[in-house]
C-alpha cells in the first residue's frame, strides 16, 4: 500500500477502463520519457507534438467532453481545492474545461503548445497563451493550482512554478485508456517524494491532487 497517496472510493458506478487498449499508443512512450528522462523533451520532439495537435485541432471540439468532465469535477469537489489565486491549465486544447476552471481562480492562464488548438478555442474564459510546458512564462512559486488534463508532465517545471501551498491536479479523462497517461504512483515518483497525494476515479476517468508535505 502506498501511504504517500490516499485513494478515495469512487462515488459513481462508472465502468472501469481496461488499460491495455492504449498501452501501445506512441504517446505512452513519450509521456514516460518526458516525465523521467532529462533528455526526454527535445526541440525535435516538441515540433512533432505541435504538428500532431495542430492537425487534430479542427475536429478536436467534436469529441465527447461532457462525460469526460466527471473526473475533473470530482477532483475539484473532493481533492481539497481551495478557490482563489492563479490557476494554470496546461494543455488546454480548445478550452473544453476552461470555463469550469475559471470559476475557481482569480486568474486562469490557459496554455497550449498548439496554436491551432488555441485559435479554435470554444471558451471565452481564461487568458490563452501559446507555450511549452517545459518552460512556462511564469515566475517561480507563482502558481496556486496547476491542472494537467490529458497532457505531458514536466516535473522540474511543476516544482518551480508551484507556490509553497500550491498543488498539481493530474486528470486522465479516460483513465488508463488515455493515450497520454501516467498512473498516480508514476506521477508521484516523477515529481518527488516531498509530495503527497489524494486520488480517485469518476466516470470514465481518474484524478489525483498532489501537494508538498
Amino acid at each position: 500500500m502506498n501511504i504517500e497517496i490516499t485513494y478515495l472510493d469512487r462515488l459513481d458506478e462508472g465502468e472501469v477502463k481496461d488499460g491495455s487498449v492504449n498501452a501501445e499508443h506512441p504517446m505512452r512512450k513519450v509521456t514516460q520519457q518526458v516525465a523521467f528522462e532529462s533528455s526526454g523533451w527535445t526541440p525535435e520532439r516538441a515540433a512533432k507534438v505541435v504538428k500532431l495537435f495542430d492537425e487534430m485541432a479542427e475536429t478536436w471540439k467534436d469529441k465527447d467532453f461532457d462525460s469526460r468532465v466527471l473526473p475533473l469535477t470530482d477532483a475539484l469537489e473532493r481533492g481539497g481545492i481551495v478557490p482563489g489565486g492563479l490557476g494554470v491549465e496546461l494543455g488546454c486544447g480548445t478550452g473544453a474545461y476552461s470555463s469550469l476552471l475559471s470559476k475557481y481562480f482569480d486568474s486562469l492562464l490557459c496554455v497550449d503548445i498548439s496554436f491551432e488548438m488555441l485559435f479554435r478555442s470554444s471558451s471565452p474564459d481564461g487568458f490563452r497563451v501559446r507555450g511549452d510546458g517545459s518552460n512556462l512564462p511564469l515566475e517561480s512559486g507563482s502558481v496556486d493550482g496547476l491542472f494537467c488534463i490529458n497532457t505531458l508532465l514536466f516535473p522540474k517545471e511543476v516544482d518551480r512554478i508551484l507556490s509553497k501551498d500550491g498543488y498539481l491536479v493530474w486528470v486522465s479523462t479516460s483513465g488508463s485508456q488515455t493515450p497520454i497517461y501516467l498512473p498516480p504512483e508514476d506521477v508521484l515518483a516523477a515529481i518527488g517524494r516531498e509530495f503527497v497525494g489524494v486520488s480517485s476515479e469518476a466516470g470514465p476517468g481518474t484524478w489525483s491532487v498532489f501537494r508538498r508535505r
